[in-house]
């Protein structure tokens, strides 16, 4: 993580310090989304990851959807913004359609699989399920903040 502080704020002050997060909500014809399961905890998350600070945030969700699930995707649009308030971590979330390649694991997940949206509530928990149930509602992009576990404040 970076952090970027004038000298005068270095002395009074710490600038509150932001990691950004991209992730694919990525729909396939038949409506099921891809949906992989962590390597590292064992939840079911949509395909992710931190941007790197070369990379438009397209070309992130494209490069990290492909590097855990082994899916190549064309990016849509945005569908929303969340923001968790413990970490300090802020994740765009962009809707995604497959392009090419096949489900393989990775890494970073033990399960790379096309849920239902009924299958993602059960899997999920609430901030994670939400990012996808948001992808398909063409009201977006939302805008949400959480505490890491739940929605907090006026969007939950």
């Amino acid at each position: 993580m970076l952090l970027y502080m004038s000298n005068s704020a270095r002395e009074t002050t710490s600038t509150p310090l932001h990691s950004v997060s991209v992730a694919g909500a990525v729909v396939r014809e038949d409506g099921r989304l891809l949906a992989i399961r962590r390597a590292d905890n064992g939840t079911w998350e949509l395909p992710g990851g931190v941007l790197e600070l070369t990379e438009s945030p397209e070309e992130g969700v494209i490069r990290e959807v492909l590097e855990e699930t082994g899916v190549q995707v064309e990016v849509d649009e945005l569908t929303g913004v969340y923001k968790n308030t413990t970490r300090g971590i802020v994740a765009l979330v962009f809707r995604c359609k497959p392009a090419g390649g096949t489900e393989q694991t990775s890494a970073e997940s033990t399960a790379v699989e096309w849920l239902t949206p009924e299958e993602i509530t059960e899997r999920m928990t609430e901030v994670y399920a939400i990012r996808l149930l948001d992808a398909l509602d063409q009201a977006g992009p939302h805008v949400r903040s959480h505490d890491g576990r739940h929605l907090v404040g006026r969007s939950a």
